[in-house]
Protein backbone atom coordinates (compact mmCIF):
# COMPACT_ATOMS: atom_id res chain seq x y z
CA UNK A 1 0.00 0.00 0.00
CA UNK A 2 1.40 3.41 -0.81
CA UNK A 3 2.50 5.50 1.95
CA UNK A 4 0.04 8.75 1.40
CA UNK A 5 -3.21 6.06 2.49
CA UNK A 6 -1.61 5.23 6.08
CA UNK A 7 -1.52 8.86 7.44
CA UNK A 8 -3.94 9.30 10.19
CA UNK A 9 -5.02 12.46 8.09
CA UNK A 10 -6.23 9.95 5.61
CA UNK A 11 -8.61 8.29 7.66
CA UNK A 12 -10.75 11.02 8.11
CA UNK A 13 -14.48 10.91 7.63
CA UNK A 14 -14.70 12.79 4.32
CA UNK A 15 -11.29 11.35 3.18
CA UNK A 16 -10.87 8.22 0.70
CA UNK A 17 -8.85 6.64 -1.94
CA UNK A 18 -9.94 8.60 -4.87
CA UNK A 19 -9.44 11.78 -3.31
CA UNK A 20 -6.39 10.61 -1.53
CA UNK A 21 -5.11 9.98 -5.19
CA UNK A 22 -5.34 13.33 -6.01
CA UNK A 23 -1.65 14.01 -3.80
CA UNK A 24 0.05 10.25 -4.14
CA UNK A 25 3.47 12.06 -4.17
CA UNK A 26 4.36 9.59 -6.76
CA UNK A 27 2.67 11.14 -9.57
CA UNK A 28 4.83 14.52 -9.18
CA UNK A 29 7.84 13.55 -10.69
CA UNK A 30 9.03 16.72 -12.88
CA UNK A 31 11.54 17.00 -15.37
CA UNK A 32 14.02 15.48 -13.53
CA UNK A 33 15.55 12.36 -14.50
CA UNK A 34 14.21 12.40 -18.09
CA UNK A 35 16.45 12.79 -20.98
CA UNK A 36 15.81 16.78 -21.34
CA UNK A 37 17.50 15.72 -25.12
CA UNK A 38 14.96 13.17 -26.10
CA UNK A 39 11.74 14.39 -24.57
CA UNK A 40 12.50 17.70 -26.63
CA UNK A 41 10.71 17.68 -29.78
CA UNK A 42 11.55 21.40 -30.89
CA UNK A 43 15.63 21.02 -29.69
CA UNK A 44 15.60 17.78 -31.93
CA UNK A 45 13.80 19.36 -34.46
CA UNK A 46 16.60 22.72 -34.57
CA UNK A 47 19.48 19.90 -34.74
CA UNK A 48 17.96 17.96 -38.06
CA UNK A 49 17.21 21.61 -39.32
CA UNK A 50 20.91 22.90 -38.36
CA UNK A 51 22.93 19.96 -38.73
CA UNK A 52 20.97 17.98 -41.54
CA UNK A 53 19.95 14.51 -40.99
CA UNK A 54 23.14 12.53 -41.96
CA UNK A 55 25.31 14.82 -39.29
CA UNK A 56 22.18 14.25 -36.82
CA UNK A 57 22.68 10.26 -37.36
CA UNK A 58 25.97 10.80 -35.72
CA UNK A 59 25.31 13.55 -33.22
CA UNK A 60 22.00 12.24 -31.64
CA UNK A 61 24.26 9.97 -29.25
CA UNK A 62 26.18 12.47 -27.84
CA UNK A 63 23.00 14.70 -27.30
CA UNK A 64 21.29 12.22 -25.62
CA UNK A 65 24.15 11.75 -23.95
CA UNK A 66 24.42 14.84 -22.56
CA UNK A 67 20.51 15.05 -22.22
CA UNK A 68 20.80 12.48 -20.12
CA UNK A 69 24.14 14.01 -17.50
CA UNK A 70 22.29 17.31 -17.68
CA UNK A 71 18.86 16.11 -15.51
CA UNK A 72 20.83 13.62 -13.44
CA UNK A 73 24.19 13.96 -12.33
CA UNK A 74 24.35 17.89 -13.07
CA UNK A 75 20.94 18.49 -11.94
CA UNK A 76 21.31 16.71 -8.33
CA UNK A 77 25.02 18.55 -8.21
CA UNK A 78 22.80 21.78 -8.97
CA UNK A 79 20.55 21.45 -5.90
CA UNK A 80 23.34 20.68 -3.35
CA UNK A 81 25.77 23.22 -4.12
CA UNK A 82 22.62 25.85 -4.03
CA UNK A 83 22.25 24.50 -0.61
CA UNK A 84 26.05 24.89 -0.05
CA UNK A 85 27.03 27.99 -1.99
CA UNK A 86 31.00 28.55 -2.37
CA UNK A 87 32.67 30.04 0.85
CA UNK A 88 35.46 32.32 1.44
CA UNK A 89 39.03 31.54 3.31
CA UNK A 90 40.60 34.68 3.86
CA UNK A 91 43.52 33.93 5.79
CA UNK A 92 45.37 30.72 6.29
CA UNK A 93 46.68 29.86 9.71
CA UNK A 94 49.41 32.17 10.22
CA UNK A 95 47.17 35.22 9.22
CA UNK A 96 48.88 35.56 5.19
CA UNK A 97 45.63 37.22 3.08
CA UNK A 98 44.75 33.99 0.85
CA UNK A 99 42.00 34.80 -0.42
CA UNK A 100 40.65 31.31 -1.56
CA UNK A 101 37.61 30.65 -2.33
CA UNK A 102 36.44 27.68 -1.80
CA UNK A 103 33.78 25.45 -4.01
CA UNK A 104 31.80 22.44 -2.52
CA UNK A 105 32.30 18.91 -3.67
CA UNK A 106 28.93 18.99 -5.19
CA UNK A 107 30.48 21.44 -7.57
CA UNK A 108 33.65 20.02 -8.29
CA UNK A 109 31.94 16.92 -9.07
CA UNK A 110 29.84 18.33 -11.55
CA UNK A 111 32.77 20.54 -13.28
CA UNK A 112 34.77 17.37 -13.75
CA UNK A 113 31.81 15.41 -15.67
CA UNK A 114 30.82 18.90 -17.51
CA UNK A 115 34.62 19.04 -18.68
CA UNK A 116 35.02 15.42 -19.66
CA UNK A 117 32.48 15.74 -21.59
CA UNK A 118 31.62 19.18 -22.87
CA UNK A 119 31.33 19.41 -26.63
CA UNK A 120 33.39 22.96 -26.96
CA UNK A 121 36.72 20.20 -26.06
CA UNK A 122 38.39 21.01 -29.24
CA UNK A 123 39.16 17.34 -29.91
CA UNK A 124 34.84 16.78 -29.91
CA UNK A 125 35.24 20.05 -31.80
CA UNK A 126 37.28 18.15 -34.44
CA UNK A 127 35.44 14.91 -34.22
CA UNK A 128 32.13 16.86 -35.16
CA UNK A 129 33.17 18.73 -37.85
CA UNK A 130 34.81 15.41 -39.52
CA UNK A 131 31.16 14.20 -39.58
CA UNK A 132 29.95 16.98 -40.87
CA UNK A 133 27.91 18.12 -37.78
CA UNK A 134 28.91 22.13 -37.04
CA UNK A 135 30.09 22.71 -34.22
CA UNK A 136 28.53 26.09 -32.95
CA UNK A 137 25.24 24.18 -33.61
CA UNK A 138 26.84 21.28 -31.37
CA UNK A 139 27.85 23.97 -28.79
CA UNK A 140 24.57 25.60 -28.12
CA UNK A 141 22.56 22.64 -27.78
CA UNK A 142 25.13 21.80 -24.92
CA UNK A 143 24.73 25.00 -23.67
CA UNK A 144 20.93 24.87 -23.57
CA UNK A 145 21.05 21.89 -22.34
CA UNK A 146 23.43 22.66 -19.25
CA UNK A 147 21.28 25.84 -18.52
CA UNK A 148 17.92 23.88 -17.88
CA UNK A 149 20.02 22.58 -14.99
CA UNK A 150 22.15 24.92 -13.49
CA UNK A 151 22.82 28.39 -15.55
CA UNK A 152 25.47 29.28 -12.65
CA UNK A 153 27.31 26.60 -13.30
CA UNK A 154 26.91 27.57 -16.93
CA UNK A 155 28.58 31.10 -16.03
CA UNK A 156 31.28 29.54 -14.08
CA UNK A 157 32.78 27.30 -16.45
CA UNK A 158 32.20 29.52 -19.59
CA UNK A 159 32.18 33.27 -18.42
CA UNK A 160 35.01 35.03 -20.96
CA UNK A 161 36.91 31.90 -21.71
CA UNK A 162 36.63 32.58 -25.39
CA UNK A 163 37.56 36.52 -24.46
CA UNK A 164 40.68 35.77 -22.70
CA UNK A 165 42.00 33.32 -25.45
CA UNK A 166 41.48 35.68 -28.23
CA UNK A 167 42.66 38.79 -26.92
CA UNK A 168 45.98 37.22 -24.85
CA UNK A 169 46.62 35.33 -28.28
CA UNK A 170 46.25 38.86 -29.94
CA UNK A 171 47.90 41.77 -27.53
CA UNK A 172 50.03 39.34 -24.83
CA UNK A 173 53.93 38.76 -24.29
CA UNK A 174 54.53 35.14 -25.09
CA UNK A 175 55.08 33.66 -22.18
CA UNK A 176 51.64 34.78 -21.40
CA UNK A 177 49.78 33.26 -24.55
CA UNK A 178 51.76 29.58 -23.40
CA UNK A 179 50.65 30.23 -19.87
CA UNK A 180 47.19 31.02 -21.08
CA UNK A 181 46.72 27.92 -23.64
CA UNK A 182 47.47 25.86 -20.60
CA UNK A 183 44.96 27.47 -18.45
CA UNK A 184 42.55 26.06 -21.17
CA UNK A 185 43.83 23.42 -22.41
CA UNK A 186 40.44 21.55 -21.82
CA UNK A 187 38.49 24.19 -23.85
CA UNK A 188 36.46 27.34 -22.92
CA UNK A 189 34.48 24.97 -20.79
CA UNK A 190 37.44 24.40 -18.11
CA UNK A 191 35.95 27.20 -15.98
CA UNK A 192 38.97 28.96 -15.57
CA UNK A 193 37.73 32.60 -16.58
CA UNK A 194 36.07 35.71 -15.65
CA UNK A 195 35.55 39.08 -16.74
CA UNK A 196 36.17 42.17 -14.00
CA UNK A 197 34.00 45.52 -15.34
CA UNK A 198 31.97 46.65 -12.53
CA UNK A 199 32.40 48.86 -9.90
CA UNK A 200 31.04 50.84 -7.22
CA UNK A 201 30.36 53.45 -9.66
CA UNK A 202 27.76 50.87 -11.24
CA UNK A 203 28.04 47.94 -13.54
CA UNK A 204 26.75 49.94 -16.81
CA UNK A 205 28.78 53.49 -16.23
CA UNK A 206 31.88 51.95 -17.65
CA UNK A 207 33.63 55.18 -18.47
CA UNK A 208 33.28 56.45 -14.63
CA UNK A 209 35.44 52.89 -13.38
CA UNK A 210 38.11 53.94 -10.88
CA UNK A 211 40.88 51.38 -11.25
CA UNK A 212 44.03 52.50 -12.29
CA UNK A 213 47.32 50.85 -14.30
CA UNK A 214 50.74 51.85 -14.47
CA UNK A 215 53.35 50.67 -16.90
CA UNK A 216 56.08 48.57 -15.78
CA UNK A 217 58.32 47.23 -18.80
CA UNK A 218 55.83 44.94 -20.51
CA UNK A 219 53.64 44.37 -17.77
CA UNK A 220 51.41 46.59 -15.76
CA UNK A 221 51.00 47.65 -12.07
CA UNK A 222 47.03 47.35 -11.73
CA UNK A 223 44.94 48.88 -8.54
CA UNK A 224 40.97 49.01 -7.34
CA UNK A 225 38.21 47.21 -6.54
CA UNK A 226 35.36 45.42 -8.61
CA UNK A 227 32.56 45.69 -6.70
CA UNK A 228 30.88 42.22 -8.38
CA UNK A 229 33.14 39.75 -9.69
CA UNK A 230 31.60 36.45 -11.30
CA UNK A 231 33.91 33.46 -11.22
CA UNK A 232 36.18 34.87 -8.39
CA UNK A 233 37.73 31.22 -8.14
CA UNK A 234 39.08 31.52 -11.67
CA UNK A 235 42.92 31.62 -12.85
CA UNK A 236 42.19 34.05 -15.45
CA UNK A 237 40.52 37.53 -15.65
CA UNK A 238 39.72 40.25 -18.19
CA UNK A 239 39.78 43.44 -16.14
CA UNK A 240 39.00 46.95 -17.20
CA UNK A 241 41.13 49.94 -16.55
CA UNK A 242 42.67 53.53 -16.95
CA UNK A 243 46.09 54.16 -17.76
CA UNK A 244 47.43 56.43 -14.89
CA UNK A 245 48.09 59.65 -16.84
CA UNK A 246 45.43 58.82 -19.24
CA UNK A 247 42.06 60.92 -20.25
CA UNK A 248 39.27 59.86 -18.01
CA UNK A 249 36.31 58.81 -19.69
CA UNK A 250 35.86 55.87 -21.89
CA UNK A 251 38.60 57.06 -24.34
CA UNK A 252 40.99 56.18 -21.64
CA UNK A 253 39.07 52.51 -20.81
CA UNK A 254 41.56 49.99 -21.65
CA UNK A 255 41.12 46.06 -21.10
CA UNK A 256 44.00 44.01 -19.16
CA UNK A 257 44.56 40.29 -18.28
CA UNK A 258 45.42 39.45 -15.24
CA UNK A 259 46.35 35.94 -13.16
CA UNK A 260 45.73 34.16 -10.35
CA UNK A 261 49.81 33.84 -10.17
CA UNK A 262 52.49 36.00 -10.65
CA UNK A 263 55.29 35.34 -13.69
CA UNK A 264 57.26 34.13 -11.26
CA UNK A 265 54.79 31.38 -9.88
CA UNK A 266 54.16 33.87 -6.82
CA UNK A 267 50.25 34.82 -5.41
CA UNK A 268 49.14 38.25 -7.47
CA UNK A 269 47.80 40.82 -5.75
CA UNK A 270 44.23 39.60 -6.05
CA UNK A 271 42.45 40.30 -2.38
CA UNK A 272 38.64 38.62 -2.32
CA UNK A 273 36.89 41.06 0.45
CA UNK A 274 33.70 39.25 0.45
CA UNK A 275 31.64 36.85 -1.61
CA UNK A 276 28.03 38.26 -2.33
CA UNK A 277 25.08 36.68 -0.60
CA UNK A 278 23.17 36.54 -3.71
CA UNK A 279 19.46 36.06 -4.40
CA UNK A 280 20.45 32.73 -6.64
CA UNK A 281 23.24 31.44 -9.37
CA UNK A 282 24.79 29.86 -6.08
CA UNK A 283 26.86 27.36 -8.09
CA UNK A 284 29.17 31.02 -9.41
CA UNK A 285 31.10 32.38 -7.06
CA UNK A 286 30.88 36.14 -6.77
CA UNK A 287 32.51 38.42 -5.07
CA UNK A 288 34.36 41.72 -4.05
CA UNK A 289 37.77 41.70 -5.52
CA UNK A 290 40.82 43.99 -4.61
CA UNK A 291 43.33 44.61 -6.89
CA UNK A 292 46.65 45.99 -5.20
CA UNK A 293 49.39 46.42 -7.33
CA UNK A 294 48.61 43.05 -9.17
CA UNK A 295 50.48 41.80 -12.28
CA UNK A 296 48.61 42.82 -15.64
CA UNK A 297 48.86 42.62 -19.50
CA UNK A 298 47.38 45.31 -21.62
CA UNK A 299 45.22 43.62 -24.26
CA UNK A 300 45.70 46.42 -27.04
CA UNK A 301 48.01 46.98 -29.71
CA UNK A 302 51.90 48.20 -28.55
CA UNK A 303 52.05 50.73 -31.28
CA UNK A 304 48.88 52.33 -29.29
CA UNK A 305 49.52 51.71 -26.23
CA UNK A 306 46.15 52.01 -23.85
CA UNK A 307 45.22 55.24 -24.78
CA UNK A 308 44.12 54.10 -28.43
CA UNK A 309 40.10 55.34 -27.49
CA UNK A 310 38.79 51.60 -28.45
CA UNK A 311 39.69 49.89 -25.50
CA UNK A 312 35.54 49.67 -24.41
CA UNK A 313 34.87 49.19 -27.55
CA UNK A 314 36.69 46.33 -28.73
CA UNK A 315 35.70 45.28 -24.86
CA UNK A 316 31.73 45.55 -26.35
CA UNK A 317 32.27 43.57 -29.51
CA UNK A 318 33.27 40.44 -27.30
CA UNK A 319 30.36 41.36 -25.16
CA UNK A 320 28.06 40.48 -27.95
CA UNK A 321 28.62 37.24 -27.73
CA UNK A 322 28.87 36.79 -24.20
CA UNK A 323 24.60 38.70 -24.49
CA UNK A 324 24.23 35.63 -26.83
CA UNK A 325 25.14 33.31 -23.96
CA UNK A 326 23.11 34.99 -21.49
CA UNK A 327 20.00 34.65 -23.54
CA UNK A 328 20.81 30.99 -23.88
CA UNK A 329 20.36 30.90 -20.60
CA UNK A 330 17.46 32.60 -19.97
CA UNK A 331 15.81 30.32 -22.80
CA UNK A 332 16.93 27.52 -20.79
CA UNK A 333 15.49 28.80 -17.75
CA UNK A 334 11.88 29.58 -20.12
CA UNK A 335 12.47 26.33 -21.16
CA UNK A 336 12.98 24.16 -17.99
CA UNK A 337 10.05 26.25 -16.50
CA UNK A 338 7.72 24.88 -19.11
CA UNK A 339 8.30 21.04 -18.71
CA UNK A 340 7.90 21.86 -15.10
CA UNK A 341 4.31 23.07 -15.61
CA UNK A 342 3.57 20.52 -18.57
CA UNK A 343 4.40 17.58 -16.00
CA UNK A 344 2.96 19.54 -13.24
CA UNK A 345 -0.53 20.13 -14.61
CA UNK A 346 -0.41 16.47 -16.27
CA UNK A 347 -0.51 15.41 -12.61
CA UNK A 348 -2.29 18.01 -10.53
CA UNK A 349 -6.28 17.31 -10.39
CA UNK A 350 -8.71 20.68 -9.17
CA UNK A 351 -12.58 20.58 -9.99
CA UNK A 352 -12.92 16.70 -11.56
CA UNK A 353 -10.24 16.89 -14.05
CA UNK A 354 -6.13 17.78 -14.45
CA UNK A 355 -5.26 20.99 -14.56
CA UNK A 356 -3.70 20.52 -18.23
CA UNK A 357 -7.66 20.00 -19.06
CA UNK A 358 -8.66 23.07 -17.81
CA UNK A 359 -9.23 25.99 -21.00
CA UNK A 360 -7.64 28.65 -18.63
CA UNK A 361 -4.49 26.25 -17.81
CA UNK A 362 -4.60 25.58 -21.38
CA UNK A 363 -4.18 28.72 -22.74
CA UNK A 364 -1.60 29.29 -20.34
CA UNK A 365 0.54 26.54 -20.89
CA UNK A 366 -0.36 27.22 -25.30
CA UNK A 367 1.43 30.72 -24.59
CA UNK A 368 4.12 29.15 -22.74
CA UNK A 369 4.79 26.63 -25.74
CA UNK A 370 4.75 29.52 -28.92
CA UNK A 371 6.87 32.03 -26.59
CA UNK A 372 9.49 29.67 -25.69
CA UNK A 373 9.81 28.29 -29.42
CA UNK A 374 10.07 31.70 -30.12
CA UNK A 375 12.64 32.38 -28.13
CA UNK A 376 14.59 29.41 -29.60
CA UNK A 377 14.28 30.18 -32.93
CA UNK A 378 16.45 34.07 -32.12
CA UNK A 379 19.00 32.06 -29.90
CA UNK A 380 19.65 29.44 -32.64
CA UNK A 381 19.48 32.28 -35.37
CA UNK A 382 21.61 34.14 -32.91
CA UNK A 383 24.40 32.16 -33.24
CA UNK A 384 24.69 31.42 -36.81
CA UNK A 385 23.85 35.11 -38.61
CA UNK A 386 25.82 37.74 -36.68
CA UNK A 387 24.08 40.43 -37.14
CA UNK A 388 25.42 43.37 -35.23
CA UNK A 389 21.68 44.60 -33.75
CA UNK A 390 21.23 40.20 -32.70
CA UNK A 391 22.53 40.01 -29.29
CA UNK A 392 21.21 42.63 -28.02
CA UNK A 393 16.95 42.22 -29.70
CA UNK A 394 17.86 38.27 -28.91
CA UNK A 395 18.96 38.76 -25.02
CA UNK A 396 16.01 41.64 -24.06
CA UNK A 397 13.56 38.95 -25.46
CA UNK A 398 14.85 35.62 -23.81
CA UNK A 399 16.57 36.89 -20.84
CA UNK A 400 13.11 38.40 -19.63
CA UNK A 401 11.33 35.54 -20.85
CA UNK A 402 12.99 33.56 -18.75
CA UNK A 403 12.07 35.25 -15.65
CA UNK A 404 7.83 35.43 -16.72
CA UNK A 405 8.05 32.25 -17.57
CA UNK A 406 9.88 30.71 -14.05
CA UNK A 407 7.03 33.00 -12.55
CA UNK A 408 4.12 31.64 -14.52
CA UNK A 409 5.61 27.63 -13.54
CA UNK A 410 5.48 28.74 -10.09
CA UNK A 411 1.88 29.71 -10.49
CA UNK A 412 1.10 26.75 -12.18
CA UNK A 413 2.03 25.10 -9.03
CA UNK A 414 0.29 27.25 -7.00
CA UNK A 415 1.61 27.39 -3.36
CA UNK A 416 4.18 24.24 -3.58
CA UNK A 417 5.47 26.38 -6.58
CA UNK A 418 6.80 29.07 -3.67
CA UNK A 419 8.43 26.57 -1.58
CA UNK A 420 12.46 25.76 -2.39
CA UNK A 421 11.56 21.78 -1.97
CA UNK A 422 9.83 22.02 -5.83
CA UNK A 423 11.90 23.17 -8.43
CA UNK A 424 10.50 26.01 -9.95
CA UNK A 425 11.66 28.47 -6.88
CA UNK A 426 15.45 28.07 -7.65
CA UNK A 427 14.33 28.68 -11.54
CA UNK A 428 12.91 32.05 -10.98
CA UNK A 429 15.66 32.72 -8.59
CA UNK A 430 18.43 31.79 -10.89
CA UNK A 431 16.67 33.06 -13.93
CA UNK A 432 16.30 37.11 -12.43
CA UNK A 433 19.80 37.67 -13.03
CA UNK A 434 20.07 36.86 -16.99
CA UNK A 435 18.35 40.71 -17.74
CA UNK A 436 21.03 42.26 -15.95
CA UNK A 437 24.09 40.33 -16.92
CA UNK A 438 26.00 41.99 -20.02
CA UNK A 439 23.92 44.98 -19.51
CA UNK A 440 19.57 45.26 -18.74
CA UNK A 441 17.23 45.83 -20.75
CA UNK A 442 17.90 49.82 -21.01
CA UNK A 443 21.47 49.42 -21.94
CA UNK A 444 20.36 46.93 -24.88
CA UNK A 445 18.26 49.58 -25.83
CA UNK A 446 21.06 51.77 -26.07
CA UNK A 447 22.93 49.35 -28.45
CA UNK A 448 20.31 49.28 -30.87
CA UNK A 449 20.38 53.15 -30.93
CA UNK A 450 24.04 52.87 -32.03
CA UNK A 451 23.38 50.15 -34.59
CA UNK A 452 21.06 52.12 -35.81
CA UNK A 453 22.69 55.51 -35.81
CA UNK A 454 24.98 53.78 -38.07
CA UNK A 455 23.03 52.02 -40.74
CA UNK A 456 23.78 48.58 -39.23
CA UNK A 457 20.01 47.65 -38.52
CA UNK A 458 19.69 47.35 -43.29
CA UNK A 459 21.40 43.79 -42.93
CA UNK A 460 19.11 43.18 -40.18
CA UNK A 461 15.67 44.06 -42.65
CA UNK A 462 17.37 41.83 -45.36
CA UNK A 463 17.62 39.00 -43.32
CA UNK A 464 13.87 39.19 -42.04
CA UNK A 465 13.00 39.75 -45.89
CA UNK A 466 14.87 36.50 -46.46
CA UNK A 467 13.68 34.56 -44.12
CA UNK A 468 9.58 35.47 -44.39
CA UNK A 469 10.11 34.41 -48.80
CA UNK A 470 10.90 30.89 -46.89
CA UNK A 471 7.35 31.03 -45.46
CA UNK A 472 5.18 27.91 -45.84
CA UNK A 473 2.44 28.02 -48.91
CA UNK A 474 -0.77 27.97 -47.91
CA UNK A 475 -1.01 30.01 -44.86
CA UNK A 476 -0.73 33.67 -46.76
CA UNK A 477 -2.30 35.34 -44.05
CA UNK A 478 0.63 34.82 -41.47
CA UNK A 479 2.92 35.94 -43.94
CA UNK A 480 1.20 39.31 -45.37
CA UNK A 481 1.45 40.31 -41.55
CA UNK A 482 4.84 39.67 -40.88
CA UNK A 483 5.42 41.44 -44.61
CA UNK A 484 3.79 44.33 -43.46
CA UNK A 485 5.27 44.54 -40.01
CA UNK A 486 8.50 44.91 -41.44
CA UNK A 487 7.46 47.67 -43.71
CA UNK A 488 5.83 49.20 -40.81
CA UNK A 489 9.02 48.48 -38.79
CA UNK A 490 10.89 50.34 -41.62
CA UNK A 491 8.26 53.37 -40.90
CA UNK A 492 9.11 53.31 -37.20
CA UNK A 493 12.84 53.38 -37.34
CA UNK A 494 12.68 56.14 -39.69
CA UNK A 495 9.84 58.08 -37.57
CA UNK A 496 12.01 57.11 -34.29
CA UNK A 497 15.28 59.18 -36.78
CA UNK A 498 13.19 62.50 -36.26
CA UNK A 499 12.16 62.29 -32.94
CA UNK A 500 14.49 64.97 -30.25
CA UNK A 501 17.04 63.13 -28.61
CA UNK A 502 14.93 63.11 -25.40
CA UNK A 503 11.71 61.60 -27.24
CA UNK A 504 13.91 59.32 -29.46
CA UNK A 505 15.80 57.60 -26.20
CA UNK A 506 12.20 56.94 -24.06
CA UNK A 507 11.08 55.38 -27.37
CA UNK A 508 14.26 52.92 -27.87
CA UNK A 509 12.16 50.06 -25.47
CA UNK A 510 9.00 50.14 -27.22
CA UNK A 511 10.95 50.11 -31.02
CA UNK A 512 13.18 47.63 -29.35
CA UNK A 513 10.26 45.42 -28.83
CA UNK A 514 8.87 46.14 -32.13
CA UNK A 515 12.24 44.52 -33.38
CA UNK A 516 12.03 41.30 -31.73
CA UNK A 517 8.72 40.87 -32.20
CA UNK A 518 9.21 40.97 -36.29
CA UNK A 519 12.42 39.25 -36.07
CA UNK A 520 10.81 36.27 -33.93
CA UNK A 521 7.64 35.54 -36.12
CA UNK A 522 9.85 35.69 -39.23
CA UNK A 523 12.01 33.23 -37.96
CA UNK A 524 9.11 31.30 -37.41
CA UNK A 525 7.75 31.49 -40.96
CA UNK A 526 10.97 30.25 -41.73
CA UNK A 527 10.71 27.32 -39.88
CA UNK A 528 7.01 26.14 -40.92
CA UNK A 529 8.33 26.61 -44.32
CA UNK A 530 10.95 24.31 -44.15
CA UNK A 531 8.98 22.01 -41.75
CA UNK A 532 6.81 21.92 -44.54
CA UNK A 533 9.28 21.37 -47.46
CA UNK A 534 11.21 18.82 -45.47
CA UNK A 535 8.78 17.04 -43.20
CA UNK A 536 5.49 17.62 -44.46
CA UNK A 537 3.88 18.79 -41.20
CA UNK A 538 2.61 21.81 -40.28
CA UNK A 539 2.91 22.34 -36.20
CA UNK A 540 5.21 25.13 -36.74
CA UNK A 541 2.72 27.13 -38.68
CA UNK A 542 0.46 27.05 -36.17
CA UNK A 543 3.03 28.39 -33.86
CA UNK A 544 4.08 31.03 -36.22
CA UNK A 545 0.55 32.00 -36.90
CA UNK A 546 -0.18 32.16 -32.93
CA UNK A 547 2.53 34.14 -32.59
CA UNK A 548 2.28 37.03 -35.11
CA UNK A 549 -1.17 36.84 -33.78
CA UNK A 550 -0.44 37.54 -30.07
CA UNK A 551 2.71 40.20 -31.02
CA UNK A 552 1.61 41.73 -34.55
CA UNK A 553 -1.97 41.51 -34.86
CA UNK A 554 -4.60 44.29 -34.40
CA UNK A 555 -7.26 42.49 -32.24
CA UNK A 556 -9.84 45.04 -32.35
CA UNK A 557 -12.52 47.04 -30.16
CA UNK A 558 -13.12 42.61 -28.74
CA UNK A 559 -9.18 42.41 -27.80
CA UNK A 560 -9.43 39.24 -29.81
CA UNK A 561 -12.18 37.96 -27.71
CA UNK A 562 -13.76 37.13 -30.84
CA UNK A 563 -10.77 35.29 -32.42
CA UNK A 564 -10.64 31.33 -33.71
CA UNK A 565 -9.47 29.43 -29.92
CA UNK A 566 -6.27 27.64 -32.25
CA UNK A 567 -4.44 27.60 -29.55
CA UNK A 568 -7.57 25.50 -27.41
CA UNK A 569 -8.39 23.22 -30.71
CA UNK A 570 -4.77 22.38 -31.86
CA UNK A 571 -3.27 22.20 -27.98
CA UNK A 572 -2.62 18.47 -28.17
CA UNK A 573 -0.39 19.07 -31.48
CA UNK A 574 1.21 22.27 -29.61
CA UNK A 575 2.29 20.26 -26.33
CA UNK A 576 3.11 16.75 -27.84
CA UNK A 577 5.14 18.71 -30.03
CA UNK A 578 6.75 20.85 -27.07
CA UNK A 579 7.36 17.80 -24.55
CA UNK A 580 7.00 13.92 -24.55
CA UNK A 581 7.14 12.30 -21.43
CA UNK A 582 7.20 8.18 -22.36
CA UNK A 583 7.60 7.28 -18.14
CA UNK A 584 4.25 5.23 -17.32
Amino acid sequence: MASYLIEPVDRLPFGGPDKARRYATERYRGAAGLNWYGCDPTLRFLMRRHLGADALEWAAPHLERAGALMSGPILEHAEETDRNPPRLERYDRWGHDVSRIVMPPSFEAARRELVAGSFTRPEFAREAEAAGADPVTMGVAWNYLLYQADIGMGCALGTGGDMVVLMAEAFAPQDVKERVREIFADGMFSGEAAQMFTERTGGSDLAALESTATPTGDAWRLNGLKWFASNANGSAFVVLAKAEGGPDGSRGVAPFLVLRERRDGGHNGIRVRRLKDKLGTRSVASAEIEFTDAEAFLLAPASTGAGDGKGLGRMMELTNGARLGIATMGLSCARRALVESLCYARSREAFGAALIDQPLMRRKLAELIVEVEAAQALVFDGFHNRLRLGPALIKLRAARLGVTAASDAIEVHGGNGYIEQWPVARILRDAQVNPIWEGGDNILCLDVRRAVEKDQHLPFFDRLAEAVRHAPPGDDSTALLVSDRIDRLREAVDRWRGLDPVTAEARLFPLAQFMADVYAAALLLEQAGWERRELGADRKALVARLYARAHLADHGPLRGIDHVAEDLERFKDLADGAFVDDRP
